[in-house]
């Protein structure tokens, strides 16, 4: 690669990330919001909207970690999905990190590298 192209490209690169700066955006004015009140019924919708989103495989996922009131772990939830033994635990980590994001799914830590999940 020439030296002349190179120097054209960090140009064109340097310029585009001085024009996203956030110096020069002009300030947002933002309104200060009262706090909400927390309604004792918008507990039972709020669970339901969150099973709505879930794809297919987090529901599944959500499933066997039901089954297994005691916990589970992400190789174990795979293999009982009918994963392969070397794909299991891939397979579910990134559901079951969705799904404790949401809070369906409590993260148990067993050891400093054994976790275990359970349903909330």
């Amino acid at each position: 690669m020439k030296i002349s192209h190179k120097r054209k490209v960090q140009f064109k690169l340097n310029k585009r990330v001085k024009a996203t700066s956030p110096a020069r955006q002009r300030p947002v004015k933002t309104q200060p919001v009262a706090a909400a009140k927390p309604a004792p019924a918008a507990a039972p919708a709020a669970a339901a909207s969150i099973s709505v989103s879930l794809t297919p495989k987090q529901q599944q996922v959500l499933d066997i970690v039901q089954a297994n009131p005691e916990g589970i772990n992400p190789k174990g939830i795979g293999l009982a999905a009918g994963q392969e033994d070397s794909k299991a635990a891939s397979w579910a980590t990134g559901a079951l990190k969705k799904l404790t994001e949401e809070g369906v799914v409590e993260r148990v830590q067993v050891a400093s590298n054994k976790v275990i999940y359970k349903a909330c």
